[in-house]
């Protein structure tokens, strides 16, 4: 299968869980969004590592780190590769002295440590199709920068109530503002009514 290559865009609070948190990339040559909700714990590591800020002690994963370097061990990629009932999967893939391994990771701790490494992360063409939203009007955005970890405003919006057209009006809008988390709720329901249609 195809890699396609991603890059972190964003870190907001998430709406969907009260101690959780969103984590957006961006495909590198595209116009697609992968949203995924993260714990509070690898929101504050991957910002961390993303701003290039540093900690008195080290944090678990500059840890594991450093247990890398010392033992040779390099991180070469992280790969999404799976998603199933709404759970991302990741691998590490590492070298040590000509030999590569594949690592199972939570896709949370697999981004912390390829920020840490600079080691690109990818994903697959399926794993976009059922979870990516599209971002139109690519041009004019700014997507290399990290929006941090603040609060999100509280969603009013009942989707279940809107009609098929308010939705995709909606969906629309919550892309222009880059509100991703609230745009996958959207998108969630609409392939729901597409399907049971």
């Amino acid at each position: 299968m195809r890699k396609i290559e991603l890059k972190v865009v964003a870190v907001s609070h998430s709406l969907s869980q009260s101690h959780g948190y969103a984590l957006v990339l961006s495909e590198e040559s595209g116009n697609r969004r992968l949203p995924i909700v993260i714990g509070g714990y690898e929101a504050q590591s991957i910002a961390v590592a993303f701003e290039k800020m540093s900690s008195q002690r080290p944090m678990t994963h500059d840890l594991i780190k450093n247990l890398c370097t010392e033992f040779d061990i390099k991180l070469k990629e992280v790969i999404i590769n799976n998603l199933n009932d709404g759970i991302f999967f990741s691998k590490l893939i590492c070298e040590q002295k000509g030999n590569t391994v594949e690592i199972d990771s939570r896709t949370s701790d697999a981004i912390a440590m390829a920020l840490r490494f600079d080691a690109p992360i990818y994903t697959y063409e399926f794993i976009l199709d059922q979870a990516a939203l599209s971002i139109e009007n690519e041009g004019e955005r700014s997507t290399s920068y990290l929006t941090g970890i603040t609060p999100a405003a509280s969603n009013p919006d009942d989707i279940t109530k809107k009609s098929t057209a308010e939705l995709q009006e909606l969906l629309n809008t919550y892309l222009e503002k880059e509100e991703y988390e609230k745009a996958s709720a959207v998108r969630d329901e609409l392939q729901r009514r597409s399907k049971s249609s």
